[in-house]
């Protein structure tokens, strides 16, 4: 079982878009996907299907009050740990010892279910986001062809580092994946260059695939569907799909 974290502090720039059409992706390719939903605001979580029945939820699972296999609700986008508002309180709920790793210790009981985890982290860089990055193989960073999104990577670099320093040695930086991007842009253009360099100094890359913006993504999130469902000749399932491809090809290479 791999697990992939879509990270990136800096909020609107498609990390459950992405999350999402990932983990539909892997679907599609026939392995066996858990989602987990780490954002108080819960859109994958929605975006899944998830309904308000009771049961278990990701912090519940965090605090360690119900085991991952007894909160997992099969919903019609897929298995999912959903998410809670009260995950907005995490860095209080989470304050003993081994804080770090109570993802990666509850997820590990189900290496013989799943192919794949991916985890949706929320715009912080806080106990959830260190959670995530202690429990995976390798991280995905979203960000938009803007000064801000290059500001946040940066920042970003430096909780990676101290994450493999001190918590996940093995963690790996996917890449960069450019979302909302227009390459016909100057601008754009000009910064997706400074973003390669970026990705250079933190040992990782940019993705060759980029997503272009596109009606047809936030028609399938009303629809709770994911984008192959919903709109499978868009551009954007399109984009998605190569992005997909390339993902696993390069996962391949550290087996």
């Amino acid at each position: 079982m791999k697990t992939v974290a879509i990270i990136n502090q800096k909020g609107g720039v498609g990390k459950s878009t992405t999350a999402l059409a990932l983990g539909a992706g892997l679907i599609r390719k026939r392995k066996r996907v858990l989602f987990v939903d780490l954002d108080a605001q819960g859109n994958l979580s929605y975006a899944l299907g998830a309904g308000e029945a009771e049961g278990g939820d990701s912090l519940a699972v965090l605090t360690r009050e119900i085991p991952a296999a007894e909160a997992i609700r099969h919903t019609p986008g897929g298995d999912l740990l959903c998410a809670t508002p009260a995950l907005s309180g995490a860095d209080k709920l989470l304050a003993a010892i081994g804080k770090e790793f109570r993802l990666r210790e509850a997820i590990a009981s189900l290496e013989d279910r799943y192919d794949w985890v991916v985890v949706d982290t929320p715009p912080a860089l806080g106990i959830l986001t260190i959670n995530a990055l202690t429990a995976c193989d390798c991280c995905i960073v979203p960000a938009q062809a803007d000064i801000f999104s290059l500001q946040g990577i940066l920042q970003l670099g430096a909780t990676v580092q101290a994450v493999q320093q001190y918590c996940n040695p093995a963690l790996r930086v996917s890449g960069i994946l450019l979302t909302r991007y227009n390459g016909r842009v100057i601008i754009g253009r000009e910064i997706a260059e400074k973003m390669r360099e970026t990705a250079e100094a933190l040992q990782t890359r940019v993705f060759h695939a980029t997503i272009r913006e596109g009606t047809a993504i936030k028609e399938a999130q009303a629809m709770r569907q994911d984008i192959f469902a919903y709109a499978p000749r868009s551009n954007v399932a399109t984009d998605y799909q190569k992005f997909v491809d390339e993902f696993l090809k390069e996962e391949k290479k550290h087996g």
